[in-house]
């Protein structure tokens, strides 16, 4: 067995926690000595145990003389738990292995110094890009203070969301709406149109069949349309932040004061704009936004670059018409060389379904992996 094995199961206990750890990130971590998993374990939540923690009980006074892996560098000050160094040394571990250091300037490298000056064995950097693709909702929070943003649009084979009448359900089939669901569940915040809102009465709740997290739900609403009788606004499944401008008047505010888990956002300006919006989420600590709008959301975020993640699913359906809608509306790009560029992350097929994940090329996005 190498250490590439060991983070590997790490790595796995992470992504399993992956949307619940929220501001936190998900952390998974390894005991290990003459070939025994002692003791493993994940951060589940903010404000409870780390992963470490959770390895090191296991483990208990078998700890001393073995080998931890830990996915992002353990912590060295004083939040809502002690620090998971301290405990390291306490236990004896002779050598630590981590996938990547914590990008948190209250973090960053200062738990390894101190792990090193105890005279622990430190590794840093086994699988690190898959550590970081883990936490790149984190790392991309940390160091802008915005949601890593991460759209989503269904469309047939020829590009339409719609027919030419509006019609939508279904473009793609079960699998793919499932795998929706998985987003959802995995991320802060949704957000949607007031248009989407008028026009489909959506729920944007998490229905998976074990259950799941609902993100708050957000809804840009210049001039305060929604209607007062809409799911997100009656069903109390979920928070609800309505975002508008700066002329919407105290008397259209007060018919959603009675509900306690609404809340109405105004914004200084007449028009809302996608970089206050993620602004005014971050210090919120939305740190991932999951985009379900239609072809002017789309578009408005397309236009000020504000993607750091999109998802393609594409039926095998030829819906045609030159007026049916597409993902983007907008004015988009007068040239090619404006275009935002992709680097296709993963291609799968979901039922008869595809779907395509794909990232902005580094030039037109935020910096992921370097921190």
């Amino acid at each position: 067995m190498n250490d590439k094995y060991y983070m590997r199961f790490a790595l796995d206990l992470a992504r399993m926690v992956k949307g619940q750890t929220n501001p936190n990130p998900p952390v998974g971590a390894v005991v290990i000595k003459d070939g025994e998993i002692l003791g493993f374990g994940a951060h589940l939540k903010a404000g409870k145990a780390h992963a470490e923690v959770h390895a090191l009980h296991l483990a208990g006074s078998k700890a001393k003389g073995a080998t931890m892996y830990v996915t992002l560098e353990p912590c060295n000050h004083h939040g809502r738990t002690s620090p998971c160094v301290d405990l390291v040394i306490e236990k004896g571990i002779k050598r630590v292995v981590v996938a990547m250091v914590d990008p948190n300037e209250k973090v960053a490298n200062k738990g390894i110094a101190k792990l090193k000056q105890a005279g622990i064995d430190v590794d840093v950097g086994v699988m690190q890009r898959e550590a970081e693709q883990i936490n790149e909702a984190f790392i991309h929070y940390i160091t802008t203070k915005t949601p890593f943003v991460t759209l989503k649009t269904a469309i047939s084979l020829d590009g339409k969301t719609a027919t030419v009448t509006g019609e939508s359900k279904w473009i793609t089939g079960e699998n793919a709406r499932l795998d929706v669901h998985h987003y959802r569940h995995t991320h802060d915040g949704i957000l949607v149109g007031v248009n989407t809102v008028n026009a489909d009465d959506p729920s944007l709740t998490t229905r998976l069949p074990n259950g799941g997290n609902n993100p708050v739900r957000i809804i840009l609403d210049t001039h305060l349309r929604t209607p007062i009788h809409a799911k997100v606004i009656t069903d109390k499944e979920a928070y609800t932040w309505i975002f508008t401008g700066n002329h919407v008047t105290k008397h259209q505010k007060e018919k959603f004061i009675k509900y306690t888990h609404v809340r109405v956002i105004q914004l200084e300006d007449e028009k809302i704009t996608i970089d206050k919006v993620l602004k005014r989420l971050g210090r919120k600590g939305i740190m991932s936004l999951f985009v379900e709008g239609g072809a002017e959301v789309n578009g408005a975020f397309l236009k000020e670059r504000k993607i750091n993640q999109l998802i393609f699913y594409m039926a095998p359906k030829i819906l045609g018409g030159k007026n049916a809608p597409t993902s983007f509306a907008g004015e988009g790009f007068q040239s090619i060389l404006e275009a935002l560029e992709l680097n296709i992350r993963s291609i799968d097929k979901l039922g008869e379904d595809i779907k395509i994940v794909a990232i902005p090329q580094k030039e037109d996005s935020d910096v992921y992996w370097n921190y």
